[in-house]
């Protein structure tokens, strides 16, 4: 009888801690952690002439159909026979995906497309965000100098093509029956980074070029409300090779596009507690000027995570991930047929204040990281840059980090170059859709 009074003390103790931890409700919609169970990974398809992308989409669907179940958008009927015919000679049988005709939807679905959420009631949400074309507006008020009747008429030449890619988020939530959570802030799924527990890492640099006209207490409110958290972290920039829009002049000749800073570029969750940061050693930082911005960047966001604590105040575990060694290929400036498959650009692609001499030689730069993962069931795929010249030791390095930090899930490295040369990566191509709770 003396030992009651110390046990029920000792569970009012414990009882009162878990209190303090951050709860929702059960009707409340929020945004699983990616390491948590999928019930299947969307991608995205469309004309690809330029780009080449189809091998990389291959090599992801081989690595993550044994996994989970791959569901495929695709913008028109046309275009999803064509992708058949041509996954066909990948080796990507029919059966390993399932097919859905979303007009309107473009490769990089992970940012147009739906970010799923689910309750504790066994609901599955989409927080359907609006979309400005990854802040189309802003890129075109600096390129013309704040003129807006300009700005304007440009923007409004892809009104059609802007709606209709900004519904494909709603129009997975139909086919999925989920219940859609909109929002007016525009922004995109690969700038989204949760624990699944309550915090969420946003970046200052994408989120205010896109919503110019918005409060931070409005888009933190917003964010709270459509993602279910509690907790919003606030990097300052991204990585200097994911600049925003194309093509961008990032310093002195060299050149790149991307999307101003998303997050899964240069920051993820490794769990609830642990956040994995892009980085460049100080003995690399000076070998190119790009490296010497990352090295800045990252070291910025680095002391910010320091002085950050989670949803229920701890502080988190910081885990510098190498970025691969620095990648370039020399283009010319020069008149380009539009039939041709080059990495060349036109003067005109540049804003005035950018603009290169025609025959100039320039150094594009692309977004090579090794953040921009997936984790799905079982697995994490991983983008290889050894056949780009870095370093294999560097690589062997990464690949510890990830079986260490994902443990009981295979590592899977693919070339992913292609994507990186547009500005994305096997990340930006995918949308993991939750298992319900």
């Amino acid at each position: 009888m003396k030992s009651f009074p110390l046990l029920f003390l000792s569970a009012v103790f414990i009882i009162s801690c878990n209190s303090n931890k951050y709860q929702r409700p059960a009707e409340t919609f929020y945004m699983p952690a990616e390491w948590e169970p999928h019930d299947a990974v969307w991608l995205g398809w469309e004309k690809d002439t330029l780009f080449g992308y189809y091998p990389v989409v291959a090599e992801i669907i081989k690595s993550i159909a044994p996994h989970v179940t791959v569901k495929m958008a695709f913008d028109s009927d046309s275009l999803l026979q064509t992708a058949k015919a041509r996954l066909l000679q990948y080796g990507i049988d029919s059966t390993m995906y399932k097919t859905y005709i979303m007009p309107g939807d473009r490769y990089w679905i992970r940012d147009h497309g739906a970010a799923f959420l689910v309750n504790a009631k066994g609901e599955l949400g989409v927080a359907d965000f609006a979309w400005n074309g990854y802040g189309y507006p802003g890129f075109l008020k600096e390129k013309y100098a704040g003129n807006m009747d300009s700005v304007t008429f440009y923007y409004e030449k892809r009104k059609e093509r802007r709606n209709k890619t900004g519904a494909v988020d709603s129009l997975m939530a139909v086919a999925e029956k989920a219940i859609r959570l909109t929002t007016n802030v525009n922004h995109e799924g690969g700038a989204i980074e949760v624990n699944g527990a309550g915090t969420l890492i946003l970046c200052e640099a994408t989120v205010f070029q896109r919503n110019p006209d918005l409060s931070r207490e409005y888009i933190e409110t917003e964010f709270k409300r459509i993602l279910g958290v509690s907790n919003i972290i606030w990097m300052k920039k991204g990585l200097a090779d994911d600049p925003q829009n194309f093509v961008r002049r990032i310093t002195g000749n060299y050149v790149g596009g991307g999307t101003g800073g998303h997050t899964d570029e240069f920051i993820r969750f490794a769990n609830e507690t642990t956040v994995m940061l892009a980085w460049v050693d100080e003995k690399e930082k000076d070998l190119s000027p790009i490296n010497q911005m990352n090295y800045e960047r990252m070291n910025e966001n680095y002391n910010i995570l320091k002085k950050a604590k989670d949803q229920n105040g701890n502080p988190f575990t910081i885990i510098k991930v190498p970025l691969p060694d620095f990648i370039t290929r020399k283009i010319l400036v020069r008149k380009i047929d539009s039939t041709e498959s080059t990495l060349d650009v036109q003067p005109d692609d540049f804003i005035p204040s950018e603009q290169p001499k025609m025959g100039d030689t320039l150094l594009r730069v692309p977004a090579a990281s090794y953040m921009n993962y997936l984790v799905t069931n079982n697995v994490v795929l991983l983008a290889s840059y050894t056949a780009m010249g870095s370093s294999k030791e560097k690589e062997a390095t990464v690949k510890a980090i990830f079986e260490k930090a994902f443990p009981n899930r295979k590592i899977i490295f693919i070339n992913a170059m292609p994507l990186n040369w547009s500005g994305g990566g096997i990340h930006c191509s995918t949308q993991q859709q939750p298992k319900k709770k």
